[in-house]
């Protein structure tokens, strides 16, 4: 496990998270200006790929995409997952079987 590349995962969580948070800005600014948006599908695959806990926090901060569904539906589904996976791997991680 001390093998594995920390620094790296740690930057793109990072990178992902903040370029979550600034795509839910833009597309509050624009929502607000009615202005074209940007699609739900994009924020959903920020989300999908590591950008959900800024998602959740944006979502608050912002009051955007709060009520909408199915958005809300599928940002839970990706959240329920993610924490799934994480566990999963946590548990192999500590039982020693592949890390």
């Amino acid at each position: 496990m001390a093998d594995f590349p920390w620094s790296t995962v740690t930057l793109y969580l990072l990178t992902v998270n903040l370029l979550t948070i600034v795509f839910f800005a833009i597309d509050k600014r624009r929502a607000r200006r009615r202005h074209w948006r940007i699609p739900e599908k994009s924020l959903l695959f920020l989300c999908l790929f590591g950008g959900t806990p800024s998602a959740y926090w944006a979502r608050k901060r912002f009051r955007h995409k709060t009520r909408k569904q199915p958005f809300s539906m599928r940002l839970h589904m990706i959240a329920v997952a993610q924490l799934l996976t994480g566990l999963g791997l946590l548990w192999l991680a500590l039982s020693g079987k592949y890390f």
